[in-house]
C-alpha cells in the first residue's frame, strides 16, 4: 500500500509543515485537511503548493473534507455545492484524486430508508459536480452513535445505490470497530470502490465510549488491525493506508517526529497482514 500522512493526526501544524513532515517521516503522500487548505491558499496560489509538493516528493491523495453533507436545507445545500466546486477545482489544479465527504449526524425520527434515499442524492449530486473536474468523492461513514451512516456495509449499500465509478468508500478502522462493522463486510467489496483506508488504532474502552480523542497510533492499542489487515488484502486492496489520528497529546509533538513515529508504526503493522 502507499503510505499517507492526514493532516489531523497533526492538526496544529500548517500545511507547509505537514508537506515536510510527510517527506521527512518517509510516507509517499498527504491527505490535505482542508481547513489547513484554506489557510494557506490566503496568501499563497495552487501553483506554489503544487510546487512544494513537487519539492518534498509528495502525492496529494486527499483533500478531507467535506463535513455534514447530508440532511441540509436549501441554502445549506447550496452552500454545500459550491465547496464541493471549490474543493474540486482546487484538487484538479494540484492533482489531487479524491474529496473526502462525510454523513451528517443522524436527526431525530429518520428511518434508515431515509437515510439511504438522502445519502445517495446527495453524494450523486455532489458527484455530477466532481466529475466535471474528473474528482472523485470518497464516502467516509463514521461509526459514533449519533452518526446516521455507522457501518461499512451501510456505506456500502449507498455507494452501490450512488451506482458511479467517481464515487467510492473510506474504510476508518476507529470507526470500523466503533460502529460494529464486521470483517465479512470488508469481503463484500470491491477493492477498485475502496479508495481510501484510514488506519490508527484505540483505547481499550466499550465500543459507545470511544470518542476520536482515544485514537492511538497503529499497533498501540486494541482494534483488529491485523484481521482487518488480512481482508483488505483478500479483496486485493493495495491502495493508500493513511494516518488519521485526532489525540490532543499527539499534537503537541513535533509534526516531523511524530510523522516518523506514525510512519514507523504504520509500516509494522501492515508487515504483519
Amino acid at each position: 500500500m502507499k503510505l499517507a500522512l492526514n493532516g489531523a493526526t497533526t492538526m496544529k501544524a500548517d500545511l507547509e509543515t505537514d508537506v515536510r513532515a510527510a517527506h521527512s517521516g518517509g510516507f509517499d503522500g498527504l491527505e490535505i485537511w482542508a481547513s489547513k487548505l484554506k489557510t494557506f491558499l490566503k496568501s499563497h496560489t495552487t501553483d506554489a503548493l503544487t510546487r512544494l509538493l513537487k519539492e518534498q516528493d509528495i502525492q496529494p491523495f486527499s483533500i478531507n473534507s467535506i463535513e455534514r453533507i447530508t440532511f441540509r436545507d436549501s441554502d445549506q445545500r447550496k452552500a454545500l455545492i459550491a465547496e464541493c466546486d471549490s474543493l474540486c477545482r482546487i484538487a484538479s489544479d494540484i492533482g489531487c484524486p479524491y474529496i473526502v465527504v462525510v454523513p451528517s449526524p443522524l436527526p431525530p425520527g429518520v428511518t434508515e430508508s431515509e437515510v439511504m434515499k438522502e445519502s445517495i442524492g446527495v453524494l450523486s449530486e455532489l458527484a455530477r459536480v466532481a466529475e466535471q473536474y474528473q474528482i472523485r468523492l470518497a464516502f467516509e461513514f463514521i461509526g459514533q452513535p449519533d452518526s446516521s451512516v455507522q457501518t461499512l456495509a451501510q456505506a456500502h449499500r449507498i455507494v452501490e445505490g450512488v451506482g458511479l465509478a467517481s464515487v467510492g468508500l473510506v474504510l476508518d478502522s476507529f470507526h470500523f470497530y466503533a460502529g460494529g462493522s464486521t470483517l465479512e463486510s470488508i469481503l463484500e467489496l470491491d477493492a477498485n470502490r475502496l479508495f481510501i483506508f484510514h488506519i490508527n488504532d484505540a483505547e481499550d474502552l466499550p465500543r459507545d465510549k470511544l470518542e476520536d480523542r482515544h485514537r492511538l497510533l497503529p499497533g498501540l492499542g486494541i482494534l483488529p488491525l491485523k484481521e482487518i489487515g488480512v481482508a483488505l488484502s483478500r479483496i486485493g486492496y493495495d491502495g493508500i493506508a493513511s494516518v488519521e489520528i485526532f489525540r490532543p497529546e499527539y499534537w503537541e509533538r513535533d509534526p516531523l517526529t511524530l510523522a516518523e513515529q506514525a510512519r514507523i508504526a504504520t509500516q509494522l503493522v501492515l508487515a504483519t497482514t
